[in-house]
């Protein structure tokens, strides 16, 4: 009787142990696959974590700044937010630069005026990557324009080299900022990424003169231009030079530059004209100030910040015939002690915008 009424007591208990052997088995399995899971996933997280501590270095290593990509981001908030990290040699010139014009304008100039449509032809307008270039004469502006019309072409052009240096000229390829309403022009100088590319100012000048007076193919300048130099500043010119204006030697060109009567007339034409008065550094802000010493860095800088480095390179030139320092010298060596100071004074301010020393051949005393 005993083990009848005991029977069912231990076949419940056999069963009670038998599914408790079932839980800690399918615990154990579960178990299993969740240590697996963390172990394969932590085996991925640190082949993620090495690859991204190599990554920085070898851009360490390189002197290139990687810039995060946030969706909604423009370039001036990335360079805004990327400069307060200060991670490269480039970035740290570039705020220099800035922070050197800043200083100059402050120092030397001391009337603020409005900006008219006329100040604002040279800003070219890129409203996809919220850029605005002011395009400098003789400081690789063909390319630039180039690279422009890569980043606004919106895909009918995908090489800048591809496109004929004529073209990137023709005004209609590129928005200028002058064609905007006051409002508009106001958003885009506030908001966008405002950058410059200048020169040493005398090789600047140099390199005009030798592309638009020693080429033949310049006829339109030599009318424009040569003939009036000729009249102006060649005692007993011959008829032929008169009519043509095809050899103006270097010194008569700086005797034209220099002549009050010059700047009465007109505005120097924006090939040998101020960077100051092209692009008005003092009354806008321009937060890139690259040089054409160091065009090649500065531009893939630039393009990096913009995003846009996916989209266009910067060509690279190879041309030996550029216009350098000891060119310019020998330019020099002809024209008087008074006029090397004349002309100095004429571009004395983008020398000290751009802090560009005097050159060594210049006879100021």
């Amino acid at each position: 009787m005993l083990s009848g009424l005991l029977s069912p007591s231990r076949t419940s208990v056999a069963g009670r142990e038998s599914g408790i052997v079932r839980y800690i088995t399918m615990i154990k399995r579960k178990a299993g696959r969740v240590f697996l899971a963390t172990c394969v996933g932590s085996f991925f997280i640190l082949i993620l974590y090495f690859q991204n501590i190599s990554r920085s270095v070898s851009e360490q290593v390189s002197g290139q700044t990687s810039f995060p990509v946030k969706s909604g981001r423009s370039p001036l908030q990335t360079l805004q937010e990327n400069d307060q990290l200060d991670h490269s040699a480039v970035q740290a010139t570039l705020q220099g630069r800035r922070e050197l014009l800043e200083e100059t304008c402050r120092t030397h100039t001391h009337k603020r005026r409005v900006l008219g449509p006329e100040d604002l032809r040279h800003l070219i307008v890129d409203d996809k990557h919220k850029l605005l270039y002011c395009y400098v004469p003789k400081v690789a502006c063909t390319n630039w324009k180039r690279v422009m019309m890569v980043l606004t072409g919106d895909g009918r052009y995908r090489e800048p080299l591809a496109i004929p240096a004529n073209e990137a000229h023709v005004a209609g390829n590129l928005r200028s900022l002058s064609e905007y309403s006051t409002s508009e022009i106001n958003k885009r100088l506030r908001t966008y990424l405002k950058f410059i590319f200048v020169r040493e100012p005398f090789e600047r000048l140099v390199s005009a003169y030798r592309n638009k007076f020693t080429r033949s193919y310049n006829t339109a300048f030599h009318k424009r231009y040569g003939t009036k130099i000729i009249q102006r500043h060649r005692l007993a010119p011959q008829s032929e030079a008169l009519e043509k204006g095809n050899d103006v030697s270097f010194e008569e060109f700086v005797y034209y530059l220099v002549d009050p009567q010059t700047q009465r007339e007109e505005p120097l034409n924006e090939h040998w004209e101020r960077v100051h008065s092209l692009c008005h550094p003092c009354l806008i802000h321009y937060e890139v100030v690259g040089k054409y010493e160091t065009l090649a860095q500065d531009s893939r800088y630039l393009l990096k910040v913009a995003g846009a480095d996916g989209e266009a390179k910067f060509p690279t030139s190879s041309k030996s015939t550029r216009t350098t320092g000891d060119m310019a010298a020998k330019f020099f060596d002809n024209i008087s002690p008074f006029y090397h100071k004349k002309l100095f004074n004429l571009y004395r301010m983008d020398f000290l915008l751009f802090n560009y020393s005097v050159p060594a051949y210049l006879k100021l005393s």
